[in-house]
């Protein structure tokens, strides 16, 4: 049993792996052998800054890269927990979440100092991961020492989302939950050496933790794919093939990118064995896409908030999915429990829909330093009275069906009542999303107007009239959109998915009121990918 998840570094079987590459990124290759000293001459730097702490947050101020996952390792190995930040956060953002995480130091490059000194980082906390030099014998084992007192339940990291009210809340994550998730992934998917990872997701992404750590557990090589590629389908398409890549572990927005395009009627992948996605409901016309060019490989559909430590559930897709079906989330995880309760907090039945609740060591510790909305989110389990037993509430509501799979239906806030009815905003989308002209598809609700406010992408001109003539087998009328904007490409965020808060925010009060800091204007309500 690993108490810490260095331990997948330190078993042992490491020489073995010395000089098989670790991770490709561009032109630059690192071997395991090196990976590790680097990480550990690293992690003396920060010792000798903080030599009496542990159990501290320290920032990571880099771009995904060789110098990123040095940078992550060596937190590992100080004895300490990393926090992986977005360098092309806007300053304000980063001054609130430096504010709210009070990292120990920030570990960084000299050029982004004048970034960290902007968002208010003082300069004796900047510690530049280039000063590193090799570790000595004697100060190996006092490094050693530090990353031997780790125990499963000490942070590993913490990654910031968004927050209601404005500031980011840091999701603390456990080395147990890191230790429970990859178990469960190298029971599920047969993952070895010999895989090659293409890695989509940025480090400061939940996404990115089972490439990092399937990587580190089983020497498989992680290829870090240049962020420029993901607009480029075709591209892309030919770089997974020029580095061998078999397995890949995506957020859906770019798997439909692929399909939109028809990039994979160009390129061959005969390599790819494993395509995973999460973090947004992935059309199933679009998957079946991918599907029809990779009948051998295996598909999985993981769902789960950051709060969970990455994914709760799965489902691996076994079965033929028409193009107007939900994709399920599946069933829960290896040492996950999911509770699906109803607004009397009693166990929903079949058919019923109910918040997806969790339980088990798959569990964020919590926000750092934000203890009321912890306390909010992380609730004592109402079926039992017993003794203390901690439940995650996500929000979203699900249900089950016949056959025990849980499907999702949306947000349990974005359930919107429009004309007298209970609209799910997800359900819109899947519906959208199977009218072959559309590419993309996001539906809001303006509550001021009564508005379902749908944004497509489309190779061809549709009107509302040629939608709403495309529905009328597949949703009601009260549930057709009432207004529609049809652009060039939907906004996306640096994680890939559908970037809801800007067309939220800029589109909505520039191109429907006119101005964009005019009050008054009421939010609006999106489904959640």
């Amino acid at each position: 049993m690993k108490k810490n998840v260095l331990e997948y570094l330190e078993d042992g079987s490491l020489r073995h792996f010395i000089s098989k590459p670790a991770i490709i990124d561009g032109a630059k290759e690192i071997t395991f052998g090196d990976l590790v000293a680097l990480a550990k001459a690293a992690a003396w730097l920060i010792q000798t800054r903080v030599p009496k702490l542990q159990n501290q947050p320290i920032a990571i101020f880099l771009p995904k890269s060789i110098d990123g996952f040095v940078a992550i390792l060596a937190v590992l190995y100080s004895g300490n927990f990393y926090v992986p930040l977005d360098v092309q956060s806007p300053p304000l953002r980063l001054k609130k979440l430096f504010e709210n995480l009070g990292p120990t130091v920030v570990l960084t490059l000299p050029p982004f100092k004048p970034i960290l000194l902007q968002a208010g980082v003082k300069e004796d906390r900047i510690l530049y991961l280039s000063d590193a030099s090799p570790i000595t014998p004697k100060n190996m084992l006092a490094l050693q020492a530090r990353w031997e007192r780790i125990v499963d339940t000490d942070p590993a990291y913490i990654i910031y989302t968004s927050g209601s009210t404005g500031t980011p809340k840091g999701v603390v994550i456990a080395h147990r939950g890191i230790i429970d998730y990859i178990d469960w992934a190298l029971g599920c998917f047969q993952i070895n050496e010999s895989s090659v990872i293409g890695s989509q997701s940025p480090f400061y992404f939940d996404n990115s933790t089972l490439d990092i750590y399937l990587c580190l557990s089983t020497r498989a090589k992680l290829v870090i794919i240049p962020d420029q590629l993901f607009g480029f389908p075709v591209r892309l398409i030919q770089y997974l093939k020029e580095k061998e890549i078999n397995f890949i572990f995506w957020v859906p927005s770019v798997l439909v990118n692929v399909a939109n395009q028809k990039a994979l009627d160009y390129t061959q992948l005969p390599e790819l064995r494993h395509i995973l996605f999460a973090g947004e409901v992935m059309p199933a016309r679009h998957l079946n896409y991918w599907r029809q060019r990779f009948p051998k490989s295996t598909f999985a559909n993981l769902y789960g908030p950051t709060e969970i430590t990455v994914d709760c559930t799965y489902y691996i897709l076994n079965r033929e999915i028409s193009d107007y079906e939900s994709i399920p989330i599946g069933f829960p995880c290896r040492n996950t429990d999911v509770l699906i309760l109803n607004d009397r907090n009693r166990p929903a039945q079949v058919g019923e829909p109910g918040e997806l609740c969790v339980r088990g060591s798959s569990l964020a510790l919590g926000y750092w330093n934000n203890p009321e909305q912890t306390a909010k989110a992380f609730t004592q389990n109402p079926l039992n009275t017993c003794y203390p037993e901690i439940i995650y509430r996500t929000g979203d509501l699900v249900s089950r069906n016949e056959s025990g799979e849980i499907m999702f239906i949306g947000r349990k806030d974005y359930q919107i009542k429009h004309l007298g009815y209970r609209i799910e905003l997800a359900e819109i989308e899947t519906a959208m999303l199977a009218i072959t002209e559309i590419q993309k598809a996001c539906v809001l609700y303006h509550h001021q107007k009564k508005e379902i406010t749908l944004f497509f992408e489309s190779n061809v001109k549709l009107s509302a009239r040629d939608i709403r003539q495309k529905l009328t087998d597949r949703l009601p009328k009260y549930m057709f959109p009432t207004a529609f904007h049809q652009l060039d490409a939907l906004p996306c965020n640096p994680n890939g998915k559908i970037d809801r808060q800007i067309l939220t925010e800029a589109y909505l009060r520039r191109h429907e009121v006119g101005l964009a800091d005019r009050p008054g204007l009421v939010p609006v309500q999106g489904a959640r990918g």
